[in-house]
């Protein structure tokens, strides 16, 4: 078997190619969030929000991305200003939201159990490999 193609590791293969069933390692992922696949101009992280839980309001200026629900539901605000969104709506599994770069937007978990995402980065955000069992580790991580 292609290591690439083996859901539990962690290591991040990219840019070469990998092959996954999204869906299925999107929710088995215990982290707050997973580097999935890091290309050239692209990334794919997953998450996974506790309930009450949030991304935290955030604004990539140069990076587009692309949020896909699987499981779970959250309110959604997104925006040109930091402290005004301009947008707020009910997510839940199966919806998608493009954030287009230089944008506002924070997701919280308005669920009970915890919500699982992937994460479409372009051009990649994070580290590759990354893994952020908490936001606290996530947010240590940015400022670091």
């Amino acid at each position: 078997m292609n290591p690439c193609e083996n859901r539990e590791r962690i290591a991040d293969c990219g840019p070469n190619p990998f092959i996954t069933d999204i869906e299925k390692t999107t929710e088995d992922n215990p982290f707050f969030r997973r580097v999935l696949w890091t290309g050239e101009h692209l990334q794919v992280t997953v998450m996974c929000i506790p309930p009450g839980g949030e991304i935290g309001n955030e604004i990539h200026p140069h990076t587009d991305q692309f949020i896909r629900i699987e499981e779970g539901c959250a309110c959604v605000m997104i925006g040109k200003c930091m402290n005004a969104p301009s947008r707020q709506t009910h997510v839940e599994s199966g919806c998608a939201v493009m954030i287009p770069a230089g944008t506002w937007h924070n997701i919280t978990n308005s669920g009970k159990c915890s919500l699982k995402l992937y994460s479409i980065y372009a051009p990649p955000k994070h580290p590759q490999s990354a893994v952020h069992p908490t936001k606290a580790d996530a947010e240590k991580a940015e400022k670091d």
